[in-house]
């Protein structure tokens, strides 16, 4: 028996086939029990045959076409109960990979997340996750900026401008995910930060992208505040950009995690309304507007 949806969804999901720990199918029950429209899966998508970057967190080259087909079989057998999409969180590594590559089209997928977690060091040193671990990040940090994390924020967001400038995808991940590794403190001015974030706005709304409002810090315990914060929204706001709201679920338990809160940011920062991922029609995503209530959560 259907059950009475809730106007939500959760589109930037992980699976055992990259960092996350449960199955396609696990993913699809919690989404269907926490009464969600739709679920999105977007694995990490492969990289070392581009990169030589070796990571536990992506897609291995060898396991690309079973996750599609794993994610589309899923779309089968839920159909009439929930909306299941496929796609793929696609990292931008600069000169190496975009959701451009032709083997990410290939796939056909119905969207893409476009996020930047690898940063390349001008000096030559080793790439690094500005999101891993803290002792890879603060080594990335000594050895490809000599420490200085002003210098690092401004190669975030130049690699950012750079992956909305190539495109190809159709939501831009945790926009702020910088400020994961310095724990909500500021080390950098935050008129710089914020003449950088007014750039990415402008770029994003040109580009006609959605953005996403991510939980996914605050599920894992990471940090109290939703990608992108406040001041960051409210920029978006100003340039008309569509949000949506994820949860970045790496567990079935966290597949809707602090929707609440993110609703709240939303309404903070002057939004009215969000959109969930309704349809792919001709290579086309058909949004639906959902307007902001207090009491929908």
């Amino acid at each position: 028996m259907n059950i009475e949806k809730r106007p939500f969804s959760s589109m930037h999901t992980h699976t055992l086939f990259c960092d996350g720990k449960d199955s396609i199918e696990t993913m699809c029950r919690a989404a269907y029990e926490r009464k969600l429209q739709a679920i999105g899966f977007s694995g990490h998508s492969p990289i070392f045959e581009k990169t030589g970057i070796i990571t536990d967190s992506n897609i291995s080259e060898e396991k690309i076409d079973e996750y599609v087909s794993q994610a589309r079989r899923a779309k089968e057998r839920w159909q009439g109960k929930l909306d299941v999409f496929t796609g793929l969180e696609v990292d931008y590594i600069k000169g190496l990979r975009s959701a451009q590559d032709s083997d990410i089209k290939a796939l056909n997928l119905d969207y893409t997340i476009g996020s930047v977690h690898f940063i390349i060091p001008a000096n030559g040193a080793q790439p690094f996750a500005i999101d891993g671990p803290r002792d890879e990040f603060e080594k990335g940090l000594a050895e490809g900026f000599n420490g200085d994390a002003q210098a690092l924020m401004h190669s975030y967001y130049d690699a950012q401008e750079e992956m909305i400038a190539i495109g190809g995808f159709d939501i831009l991940g945790h926009a702020d995910i910088i400020k994961k590794n310095f724990k909500n403190k500021i080390c950098w001015p935050a008129e710089e930060e914020l003449i950088r974030q007014k750039e990415i706005a402008k770029s994003a709304a040109r580009a006609g992208l959605v953005v996403e409002v991510n939980t996914g810090g605050i599920n894992r315990g990471k940090i109290n505040d939703v990608y992108p914060s406040l001041t960051f929204l409210r920029l978006l706001r100003e340039h008309n950009i569509q949000v949506i709201i994820t949860s970045d679920a790496h567990c079935a338990d966290h597949i809707d995690g602090n929707y609440d809160y993110a609703l709240q940011t939303l309404i903070y920062a002057n939004f009215s309304e969000y959109v969930l991922l309704k349809q792919k029609n001709n290579e086309k995503i058909i949004w639906q507007k959902v307007k902001i209530s207090q009491n929908i959560v």
